[in-house]
């Protein structure tokens, strides 16, 4: 096979046997075998290839990608528990298509187009709703990647279109199986799209556990999954490679990452600093700003983290961090009044994952792990309504809307991994208990009031196979 379709010669060759044997085409074949029987071949060789599916040029490769990951996640919040298939958003299916050209012997040129798939979302589900499709664009298909590049060995890569910001996953370097399932940085993808229900009356709240890490979900310090964005990767120097992006209205994040081993350790590690200034459309979040606030957005996130592998035992231990400060919070109507107790306007997290990754047998790696999250957020300018309104929160106890003024976020788990290589798959489960603590405040007083919340629990077990 040549470039995905049969090359001249081979596939005269393959052609002509499969003529000579096949009966209807013996008698007349062997009664000519003067000079048109090789013109007659190349005619019908011609047909056939003008009816195969074929790339566009010969040019550039083309490799298609992918992976599937769905789990089942059972969750009690107290009050109720239940059991949902739903597909694994720490890395959901998905498939791809890449390809690249040389162009000599320093350049080429590329590009990828990559399409999520969620049949179910794992931190969108909620109570009520086991899909977790009350917004069309979070089950379903979703663009991820569609990008173009340029890259030269000595100069670095320029890439153009829908793509990971520079600081994308900044705080989650991870070295384990654990990236796939279980990212301990990351922890809204694991159920925490549920609602929030009080420990004393057991009522739902209309904001999820997700709302209370800086309302996007994603931890502070780590840049957008996915953004229209130009982006510069420089080539890698010594393990090191730095790299910067910058998309419309209006960010910019620059990143330093390492890779390589050192006295029998394999360490992955990065930081990063982003900004992110102006309007609502970027897909970035500085904290939210609810109906009728200013949705205009001034905020900087630096992030790091580490991820240390011992070679010999097996042991690792995954470590991230980061904060937010938002330049706008204390602008918005709901906190720039007179009324005394104005939130914080910086929000930060850490986490540890621990544990052995090791092949212990011909299967594939095992892996065991411990982890702890802590967030630790300021304000977040994101109304919700009071017992007055037609449409309460049963969560909060002011008489007219209220905002967060800070919320805190504890995470404990464990939990098991099993790599098949001979079919590319990993199975797994994993096991985390969330804690966490809201302050509302009166949006027309500022006067303040404690939440109690009902702890979460969740189990998850699946399996990610890759081709």
């Amino acid at each position: 096979m040549v470039g995905g379709h049969l090359g001249r010669t081979g596939g005269v060759a393959a052609i002509a046997a499969g003529l000579l044997v096949t009966t209807s085409w013996a008698p007349s074949f062997a009664a000519d075998l003067g000079g048109d029987c090789c013109a007659d071949l190349e005619e019908r060789i011609a047909e056939l290839e003008a009816t195969t599916a074929r790339k566009g040029n010969r040019k550039l490769s083309l490799e298609v990608y992918g992976q599937i990951n769905q789990s089942i996640i059972y969750w009690d919040d107290g009050f109720e528990d239940n059991a949902y298939v739903v597909t694994n958003d720490n890395a959901r299916t998905r498939v791809g298509f890449r390809g690249k050209a040389k162009i000599d012997a320093d350049w080429e040129a590329g590009y990828r187009i990559e399409i999520g798939i969620r049949t179910a979302n794992s931190k969108r589900f909620t109570q009520s709703n086991p899909t977790g499709n009350d917004n069309p664009n979070d089950v379903g298909l979703d663009l991820r990647d569609s990008y173009w590049y340029l890259k030269s060995k000595s100069y670095g890569a320029v890439s153009v279109g829908t793509q990971a910001a520079a600081t994308d996953a900044i705080t989650e370097s991870n070295l384990t199986q654990t990236r796939d399932f279980a990212k301990y940085s990351d922890v809204e993808d694991t159920g925490l799209g549920l609602y929030l229900r009080s420990s004393v009356t057991g009522d739902l709240s209309t904001l999820s556990w997700r709302r209370l890490l800086i309302d996007s979900g994603d931890q502070p310090g780590d840049g957008d999954r996915r953004q229209d964005s130009v982006k510069y990767e420089s080539p890698t120097f010594a393990g090191f490679s730095a790299s910067a992006s910058w998309g419309g209205d209006d960010y910019w994040d620059a990143a330093l990452r390492y890779a390589g081993e050192i006295g029998g350790f394999e360490v992955a590690a990065g930081i990063g600093y982003l900004q992110i200034t102006d309007g609502p459309e970027t897909k970035h979040e500085c904290p939210a700003r609810g109906t009728g606030l200013s949705k205009d957005e001034d905020c900087r996130h630096l992030g790091g983290s580490v991820s240390v592998l011992h070679q010999a035992t097996g042991l690792f231990v995954n470590v991230g961090a980061g904060r937010v400060k938002d330049d706008v919070l204390l602008t918005t109507p709901a906190f720039s009044a007179a009324a005394a107790n104005k939130p914080d306007d910086t929000s930060h997290f850490w986490a540890i994952q621990a544990g052995i990754e090791k092949k212990f047998f011909s299967l594939g790696k095992t892996t065991v792990y411990g982890e702890y999250y802590d967030y630790d957020g300021g304000g977040i300018a994101r109304s919700i309504n009071g017992t007055s309104a037609s449409s309460p929160d049963p969560l909060n106890p002011f008489s007219s809307s209220a905002s967060i003024f800070s919320s805190d976020v504890e995470v404990y788990g464990f939990g098991f991994a099993q790599g098949l290589d001979a079919a590319s798959m990993v199975l797994y489960l994993s096991y985390r208990h969330v804690e966490g603590d809201l302050t509302l405040r009166q949006n027309s007083t500022g006067a303040l009031a404690g939440v109690p919340l009902e702890d979460l629990d969740l189990v998850q077990t699946g399996a990610i196979i890759k081709f």
